[in-house]
């Protein structure tokens, strides 16, 4: 155990006590499995000093550094030190439930002053018990008989479940059920719900009120940031009073602060909102409970106005032959003609809910609230009356349609809540660097140009873990004969690893012709081919191959990132194609756009440098600790022929490279 003194309360500055605590004779040295590395200790200083000081900090960590317990513990004793909440975001289910499950509890068992971490979920992932009620009373006038069975099961599993989440369910209910019973913010208040004690959601919130450490995902922090009445006393904080921040898996931050500060506006969203008012397939929904005519007319006419106008605008939209995304770069394209309908049901809905008793007045207020915020979005869609944005319609599964907006430089946005105001934040991830030192690149993109920047390498020994293999004969990838050489090539590295590899592709159609052309390759070398896209989820198939230590795992997106396999289960990651994103995404061409427009040149300093990271964190899947060792294949010859190409092998870990003819 750790006394105070050694780690706590002492005249000592936090990054001294720090030092000591993660040095070679330090408390985390007498734990069974700890093994001193510079590199952790180096990183827990700088987090320290920098929250002792007030300020930001940016800092790439090496995969094997052991990030986690370099920030946790600094942030922990200041959190107890100065009664202050600190918030952990990630980008990742599996390193949230690492750092509730494994280094939160290693943290506790060598402290010898106890404290509170807790990880919190989205709202709407949490029972609220008396909006359970209030369904089951309403019975048939709300729900369909199949839709009956569920909330009895529900109620069912809510007398046992201790969580009240809906990963606890063991199955999963209808959107329009659960969308019925969980905790939303203007319906489940503390003043409807606290005071019972049976509030899942309502108990979570006493519970973040004393945790020292609250564990989110970035989604849910900006979600948070947006809406600060839900937690914070004041300004000062970024969720809470007095808070500070460490954002995990950095690297992620631009694009999802793009999409959560900006605009998603769903044909199916708008309708499942409006079935909870009524449904005229099944005459169920409020309006039918409080026997109100209008209420029905009105929202079966919108129902219908909904379809006529999301249909208009996919016809307006010149998809091309594979496009998903059509960008809109002119104001009113189509005309706006559910707005009218949207007020009109809004204001019939706060009619009846103020003749409705209060517990159909709060889910009547609710819909009201979001047909208005409905309302606004569409305006701002139509108008492009918000500067900074890109506007542009998706096509999602099943060809749903969506309106959306995303603003093109989140740098502005930024800045001023993380960078300009002397609060403690740290950002850190394994990847945030382009072969650049300083991050520049990164602190570019999100604000951070002023911020100290540190790098710190990985313990890993690459030189003598790791070779890098490269083609030099090889066709680019818009030549023909690309797709045999490609064929031809997974063949020999898969053969010198004896399977053990993963096969990352930047094109699930590529994918899939080459997946099938080479099945009886696979079954003739007795090779199992795990294949995405046929029927298992990421998580199957990630398990499938670490039990099969000679399998190969073809995959897409999903694959490059957060995937961790030690040992002799992945020896061999082949990249097909450099990771360029395809320019043609209305976010990409309007960020390619701006430094064009600058005078920048914007292939060498976004597409590039984008590319890059992705490269590193595929590449990044076959080292995963001190005794793994492997090859890794680059079947894209542009790293030798392009004079980009040095800046991308500049990037990678320094690693004896083997060029095939």
């Amino acid at each position: 155990m750790i006394s105070i003194s050694e780690f706590g309360h002492s005249a000592e500055t936090l990054s001294r006590t720090t030092a000591e605590f993660f040095g070679s004779s330090g408390a985390l040295s007498k734990l069974k499995d700890f093994e001193f590395r510079p590199q952790q200790q180096q990183m827990a200083v700088a987090v320290a000093r920098a929250l002792e000081e007030e300020r930001p900090l940016v800092v790439e960590a090496g995969t094997g550094v052991g990030k986690s317990l370099a920030y946790l513990a600094p942030a922990v004793r200041k959190a107890i030190d100065e009664r202050r909440k600190a918030i952990i975001s990630t980008h990742t289910i599996n390193l949230q439930e690492q750092l509730i499950d494994k280094d939160i509890p290693l943290l506790q068992s060598v402290m010898n002053e106890p404290f509170k971490a807790m990880l919190l979920k989205g709202r709407r992932n949490y029972l609220c018990p008396n909006r359970l009620q209030i369904a089951m009373s309403g019975g048939g006038e709300m729900f369909t008989s199949s839709e009956l069975e569920e909330l009895k099961a529900i109620w069912e599993w809510a007398e046992k479940t201790k969580d009240g989440t809906l990963s606890d369910l063991d199955f999963a209910p209808s959107g329009r059920v659960w969308s019925q019973v969980c905790s939303e913010s203007h319906v489940c208040t503390p003043r409807r719900c606290g005071s019972s004690g049976k509030c899942f959601y309502q108990e979570v919130k006493k519970q973040v009120a004393e945790a020292d450490v609250l564990v989110v995902n970035h989604t849910l922090f900006f979600t948070l940031l947006n809406s600060q009445a839900e937690f914070t006393e004041s300004g000062e904080g970024f969720l809470f009073a007095g808070d500070f921040l460490i954002f995990d898996e950095a690297h992620t931050l631009e694009q999802v602060a793009a999409r959560q500060l900006g605009i998603n506006l769903t044909q199916i969203g708008m309708k499942f909102d409006l079935h909870r008012l009524f449904n005229p397939k099944n005459k169920k929904g409020l309006f039918a409970v409080a026997g109100d005519s209008q209420g029905r007319r009105s929202t079966m006419k919108l129902l219908d106005d909904i379809d006529d106008f999301f249909t208009e605008i996919e016809e307006t939209c010149k998809w091309g032959e594979y496009g998903r995304e059509f960008r809109i770069r002119d104001p009113e394209f189509v005309e706006d003609t559910l707005g009218a309908g949207l007020i009109e049901v809004g204001r019939r809905a706060r009619t009846v809910a103020d003749l409705a008793e209060d517990s159909m007045k709060s889910e009547l207020t609710e819909l009201a609230r979001r047909l208005a915020d409905c309302r606004a979005a569409l305006a701002t869609f139509l108008d492009q009356s918000e500067e900074g944005l890109v506007y542009w319609v998706e096509k999602g599964e099943r060809d749903s349609i969506s309106l959306n907006a995303a603003p093109v430089d989140v740098a502005e946005l930024l800045r001023p809540v993380f960078f300009e105001r002397n609060r403690p934040c740290v950002f850190t991830s394994a990847t945030l660097g382009i072969g650049d030192r300083d991050l520049n690149y990164f602190r570019q993109r999100v604000g951070a140009e002023e911020v100290e920047a540190i790098q710190i390498g990985s313990p890993f020994h690459y030189e003598e873990q790791m070779t890098i293999h490269l083609v030099k004969e090889m066709p680019q990838p818009n030549e023909s004969g690309y797709e045999a050489a490609l064929i031809k090539w997974i063949r020999h590295f898969v053969k010198l690893s004896k399977g053990s590899a993963f096969v990352l592709f930047t094109s699930y159609s590529l994918l899939k012709r080459v997946s099938e052309a080479m099945q009886d390759f696979f079954e003739d070398e007795n090779l199992e081919l795990l294949v995405q896209g046929r029927g298992k989820s990421r998580g199957q198939l990630i398990e499938q191959f670490k039990k099969d230590t000679t399998s190969v795992l073809f995959g897409t997106d999903s694959f490059w990132t957060g995937v961790d396999v030690p040992g002799e289960a992945l020896t061999n990651v082949i990249i097909t194609r450099l990771p360029f994103a395809v320019p043609d995404h209305p976010l990409t061409q309007a960020r390619l756009e701006k430094i064009e427009e600058g005078g920048g040149n914007s292939f060498m300093e976004y597409s590039v440098p984008e590319a890059i990271l992705k490269l590193r964190q595929g590449v990044g899947r076959l080292i995963r600790s001190g005794e793994d060792e492997g090859l890794v294949v680059l079947l894209d010859n542009r790293v030798l022929s392009k004079r980009y190409g040095k800046a991308f092998l500049n990037a990678l870990p320094e690693a004896p490279v083997v060029v095939a003819e």
